[in-house]
């Protein structure tokens, strides 16, 4: 039987290209291996691909009882197939906190590391097998890297994280400063997407004290572009919410360059979690919030109501 590889429900370039290279590293062992994608990726993992000559993995469809796969990126049931629990789940690669609710037919290989990225992780799993793997696939794992450290911005960034995307570049003989800028021009690159694509199209489900949030965020070098939609993104954040069975949105617009946070208030809710969460002093419709980059360290663990 062939084992399916894939991430979370709003491919990112992590997600995506993760999945892309354990299906290789899997294959490359002698395992059947071929990577999917629970949702379309965004406009960065889909300029990552193609630059290292990749198509897009196909979407995963009906999820079959006793399928073999591998999760990575994520361990948390709500990002994953309602019907993951019939999956024969064989492995998790991940590096986010440990959510519970997935459930296995026997024991299973699990890493998870506080990383900044699952390549990262994936590259110490392969040991020498990631050094002699094809161009393409060290190219993914040095994007997947560039991208969720926001090329080393991120406070997530460990020194490993770094080490491991130098030695990349200098195998591929890549600057990593010029790849990264054509990374972050494809992701900023929005204007095709609806409001209710960008609020769903880098997010994570998350309860605090009983309250069920959508947590969105948009990296961009070019905020402006997405405060210009401002108005009818707020608009659209009580619909999200209700379609997705959460009792509220928040967005959050990351600077790249200036390595801060625009938070969408749209209501009392989001203020009282601006003010509450980020001891920020909120007086419009947004806050910036100095320093604030990472959802996973910075935000998630800072949210209160």
């Amino acid at each position: 039987m062939t084992t399916l590889v894939f991430g979370h429900k709003s491919p990112d370039t992590d997600s995506t290209g993760s999945a892309i290279v354990w299906a290789w590293y899997l294959d490359h062992m002698g395992t059947k291996a071929e990577a999917r994608l629970l949702g379309t990726p965004n406009t960065e993992a889909a300029f990552v691909a193609k630059h290292w000559g990749f198509e897009l993995p196909p979407l995963l469809g009906d999820l079959a009882a006793g399928q073999k796969v591998v999760i990575v990126d994520t361990n948390n049931p709500a990002e994953l197939p309602e019907t993951i629990n019939a999956a024969d789940i064989t492995a998790i690669i991940d590096h986010h906190k440990l959510v519970g609710g997935l459930e296995t037919a026997g024991p299973i290989d699990i890493t998870i590391r506080p990383l900044a990225c699952t390549a990262t992780l994936m590259y110490m799993l392969m040991g020498a097998h990631g050094g002699h793997a094809p161009d393409g696939i060290k190219g993914l794992m040095l994007s997947c890297i560039i991208s969720d450290t926001l090329a080393f911005r991120s406070p997530t960034t460990t020194d490993t994280d770094r080490q491991v995307a130098e030695r990349l570049a200098r195998e591929l003989g890549v600057d990593i400063p010029t790849l990264a800028d054509a990374m972050f021009a494809a992701k900023s690159d929005v204007s095709r997407f609806s409001d209710a694509e960008l609020l769903r199209m880098d997010s994570k489900e998350y309860t605090v004290e009983g309250v069920d949030f959508r947590v969105s965020v948009l990296e961009t070098t070019a905020p402006q572009v997405i405060l210009d939609r401002k108005a009818s993104l707020m608009a659209s954040m009580e619909a999200v919410a209700k379609e997705d069975g959460a009792d509220q949105v928040l967005l959050f617009v990351v600077d790249i360059i200036r390595e801060e946070a625009t938070m969408l208030i749209p209501n009392d809710l989001t203020r009282t979690v601006a003010e509450k969460s980020f001891g920020a002093t909120v007086t419009g419709d947004t806050v910036v919030l100095p320093g604030v980059m990472s959802r996973k360290k910075q935000i998630i663990p800072a949210l209160k109501v």
